[in-house]
């Protein structure tokens, strides 16, 4: 789920976004150079294969070290009918992360599918649950998965409490109606102290997708502070089509960092590499839909995802995530994991790794 298709950006805007690009003399540095590789393992399960830009066949994490990424975000959930991406597929693709040196990141959706500002379903487990009951389970999954990882020697260096948590999560009872933010509150608190319970030195991360809007982004983060939340670091969702332009980002990190004084991280962003579709399944952002005049294409798509870092960096942002860059068209990896196999891949002209499983020569993530 993502806002309505932003137009075409303006050449003015452009102009305007492009002021942004240059560093500054001080400048951040982006010590997280992450990729959300969350559907990798199905993939692999599946015998996809991976080349790296001279068209060998390599290890997907060795490719995207080459290109740069340090830090490897993982989503989890509940109990997802495909069976992948619950607790113990995590496990098992942890200790591939953790075996390349990678840092890794969990990221929590508190549901069985996916969760995003449009949808955040309780787990099926806990649909009938009371607040003061969700809070206790919110609690008991994060330190159990917390405490699994660790207990195998794969301690998360960071958790995400909720997937773009706009409007709050596990819903109805942690939605914020009314400004009202205490229910959602009270489940952030459980789970940033399951996840310091497990490891005081994990970082708690609280994610919304509003890049593109200072006011909402002001509205839910005073809105938990005040309600007594506390994070180490404040995440944004930026896909160009949905949340604006660059310029509009740096203004928003930029206010974001200086207001609640924490590091600022974009943990998802991606952009087409071709207006193509592999599959059957509707791409979840056409190619025609463009940003700052920039071509879809494999040097567009390096290029908005330099502009992309370079912006974040200059406004004082520490990390830049590309969004399941690893997702390429391979059949029975569909979006829906309660049909996995009969669903395709929305994300196939997204990825950084084109329909036959070779890596974007041009695409790098930069400190």
């Amino acid at each position: 789920m993502k806002p309505s298709l932003r137009a075409a950006f303006s050449a003015a805007i452009l102009a305007v976004a492009l002021m942004a690009s240059p560093a500054p003399a001080q400048a951040a540095s982006l010590t997280m150079r992450g990729a959300d590789v969350s559907s990798l393992q199905r993939t692999l399960d599946l015998g996809g294969k991976y080349y790296n830009a001279s068209g060998t066949q390599a290890d997907p994490y060795d490719i995207l070290k080459t290109a740069g990424v340090n830090y490897a975000r993982l989503r989890v959930w509940n109990n997802p009918a495909s069976g992948y991406n619950n607790k113990a597929k995590v496990l098992q693709q942890a200790r591939a992360i953790k075996a390349k040196g990678l840092k890794l990141m969990v990221d929590f959706h508190y549901s069985d599918t996916w969760a995003d500002p449009g949808k955040q379903y309780p787990p099926a487990a806990w649909a009938s649950y009371s607040l003061t009951q969700l809070q206790t389970a919110v609690y008991n999954y994060t330190y159990d998965v917390c405490t699994s990882l660790k207990s195998a020697g794969l301690t998360p260096d960071s958790v995400q409490i909720g997937n773009e948590i706009n409007t709050g999560m596990l819903w109805p009872r942690g939605q914020v109606v009314n400004s009202n933010f205490a229910p959602l509150a009270a489940l952030l608190k459980q789970g940033h102290n399951a996840a310091k319970a497990c490891n005081s030195a994990t970082q708690v991360i609280i994610h919304v997708a509003d890049a593109d809007s200072m006011s909402n982004a002001r509205w839910f983060y005073d809105g938990i502070k005040a309600a007594g939340v506390t994070w180490d670091i404040t995440a944004l969702s930026y896909y160009c089509m949905w949340h604006g332009t660059l310029a509009n980002l740096y203004n928003v990190i930029t206010d974001v960092r200086t207001r609640y004084g924490k590091p600022v991280i974009i943990v998802e962003t991606a952009y087409q590499f071709t207006a193509a579709d592999a599959d059957s399944e509707k791409n979840s952002i056409p190619g025609t839909v463009l940003c700052d005049g920039i071509p879809a294409t494999s040097a567009g798509q390096a290029q908005q995802f330099t502009w992309v870092q370079n912006t974040a960096r200059n406004a004082g942002a520490v990390g830049v995530f590309y969004w399941e860059p690893t997702w390429y068209a391979i059949r029975g990896n569909g979006w829906d994991p309660a049909n996995i196999n009969g669903t395709g891949d929305g994300w196939d002209n997204m990825a950084v790794f084109d329909w036959g499983g070779k890596v974007n020569p041009h695409i790098r993530w930069t400190a």
